[in-house]
């Protein structure tokens, strides 16, 4: 099978755009993908299912039962995206909402809590984050992709 590589390549790049692959080049007539930190600037793709299983088994192999690897952003953007893996009992304390959150539960089962309030997600659901302070909770082996947009 062969592979697909998408390439964006924004319009404003002008003479600072150089080429990094001969695929690339041959998109911008000698010029390629300059990687700028920041969104659009590249299109990627990523393996959901192959990051669940990595962090899971490093999880698996760390004494806090816990791993996280960041995706997409950073402290330096508004948006962030972060594959966490729980193990079952494994919780992510209680904290602030930095802006607006949502977990999309990967694999297994976990219980976002707030307050006196409780929500369950299995494998497929989308939890929404509330304004407030919350925790997660893994009922099973778990991994979630949480996604937070900050407020600046």
């Amino acid at each position: 099978m062969s592979s697909l590589l998408l390439v964006l390549i924004p319009a404003d790049l002008g003479p600072a755009c150089r080429a990094e692959t001969p695929f690339a080049a041959q998109f911008c007539s000698g010029r390629g993908v300059h990687r700028r930190s920041g969104y659009g600037r590249i299109m990627q793709k990523l393996s959901l299912d192959a990051l669940a299983r990595e962090e899971l088994q490093t999880a698996r192999q760390a004494a806090s039962g816990r791993s996280a690897r960041t995706v997409f952003g950073g402290h330096e953007h508004v948006l962030r995206q972060t594959v966490i893996a729980l193990l079952a009992g494994r919780v992510l304390g209680d904290h602030e909402n930095p802006g607006e959150a949502t977990v999309q539960v990967l694999r297994g089962r976990v219980r976002l809590r707030s307050g006196n309030d409780a929500w369950d997600g299995r494998q497929g659901d989308l939890l929404l984050v509330p304004a407030a302070v919350h925790g997660l909770e893994a009922t099973e082996d778990a991994v979630v992709l949480l996604t937070v947009a900050e407020h600046r």
